[in-house]
C-alpha cells in the first residue's frame, strides 16, 4: 500500500480520536458554560426569546450574584455542607477501609458471600429506608440537626465503600503482606505500611463519592433539617431561590456552579487514581 494512502489513515484516525474528544469534552463542559453565563446575564436577555442565548446580548451584571450572598445564607449553607461532608467521609474511612481488608481477606466463599450481601444492602432505595431512619433520629433527639444528617448518610455510603475497597485489597498480593511480617512487621503493621500505601486510589475514590454523595442528597436532608441556617447547599438553594413559579435563574445558577467547581477540579487532579480505584473495585 502507498505511503500517502498510510498517512492519509492514520490521519484520518487521528482526526476522528479528536474529533469524539472534542464531542465528549463540549458536551462534559457545557453545564459549567450555561451555568457561568446565566450568572451574570441580565434576566431580560435571559428571558427574550428573540436572543442568542449562548452569548451576552446585554452587558453583564452582578446582581443575580448579591442576591445570592445578600439575600440568602448560602454561605452558611456550603459550610454546614461541607462540615456534614467532612464527617461523613471520615466516619466512612474509619468504617469501610477495616472492614474491606477483613472481607478481601476472609478465606472461603463465606468472604465473598458477605460481600455481595453488603454490597446488596446498598441498593435498597433510601425511600424505604426513611421511616425507619426517622425514628432513629427521634428517639435520639437529633431533629433539625445537622447530627442527624452525620448519623444518616454513612448508612449508605459505608456499605457500597466498603464492597469497593474489598475489592480493591483482594487485587494486592498477600505475598507482600507475608514478606512484611516474615520481615518482622505484625499484621497490622503490614496493613499500614505495606497495604495502605499501595491503595491510596481506592482511598481518594471512597473520599470522591462520599463526599459528593453528601453534596448532592435532598430527600434525608430536607426531611430532617427545618431551619434554614442549618440547610445545606442541595436543600437551601431551591427552596429560597424558587419561590412559588418564579425561578430566580441567575441565582440558581450561580449557586450550583460556585459548589460544583471546586468539586470538578479535586476529581480531576485525581482522576486517574478514581478511575482505577472504581475499575479494580469493580473486577475483584
Amino acid at each position: 500500500m502507498p505511503s500517502g494512502l498510510h498517512k492519509l489513515k492514520a490521519w484520518g484516525a487521528k482526526g476522528g480520536h479528536f474529533g469524539i474528544v472534542a464531542a465528549f469534552a463540549t458536551f462534559a463542559a457545557f453545564p459549567f458554560y450555561w451555568m457561568l453565563l446565566t450568572t451574570f446575564k441580565e434576566t431580560r436577555d435571559l428571558l427574550n426569546p428573540n436572543n442568542n442565548p449562548f452569548l451576552f446580548n446585554d452587558p453583564p451584571t452582578l446582581e443575580h450574584l448579591k442576591l445570592l450572598f445578600e439575600e440568602t445564607l448560602y454561605v452558611q449553607w456550603l459550610w454546614n455542607t461541607a462540615w456534614v461532608g467532612v464527617l461523613v467521609v471520615a466516619i466512612t474511612l474509619l468504617l469501610a477501609i477495616p472492614a474491606g481488608y477483613a472481607l478481601a481477606r476472609l478465606t472461603g466463599r463465606a468472604g465473598e458471600q458477605l460481600g455481595i450481601g453488603i454490597f446488596l444492602t446498598y441498593l435498597v432505595p433510601p425511600t424505604l429506608l426513611f421511616i425507619p431512619l426517622s425514628r432513629v433520629i427521634a428517639d435520639l433527639g437529633l431533629q433539625d440537626s445537622l447530627w442527624s444528617l452525620v448519623l444518616v448518610y454513612p448508612s449508605f455510603t459505608v456499605p457500597f465503600c466498603t464492597w469497593l475497597m474489598m475489592g480493591f485489597f483482594k487485587a494486592i498480593p498477600r505475598d507482600l503482606e507475608e514478606a512484611a511480617m516474615i520481615d518482622g512487621l505484625s499484621r497490622f503493621g503490614a496493613f499500614v505500611k505495606v497495604v495502605m500505601p499501595m491503595s491510596v486510589a481506592g482511598v481518594l475514590t471512597l473520599v470522591i463519592f462520599s463526599f459528593t454523595l453528601v453534596m448532592q442528597e435532598f430527600v434525608y436532608a430536607l426531611t430532617f433539617i427545618t431551619a434554614a441556617s442549618k440547610f445545606t447547599v442541595s436543600v437551601g438553594v431551591p427552596t429560597f431561590l424558587v419561590r412559588g413559579d418564579v425561578y430566580f435563574w441567575g441565582s440558581l445558577m450561580a449557586g450550583c456552579f460556585i459548589a460544583s467547581v471546586p468539586i470538578a477540579i479535586v476529581y480531576n487532579f485525581f482522576v486517574g487514581r478514581f478511575i482505577a480505584g472504581f475499575t479494580v473495585g469493580a473486577i475483584k
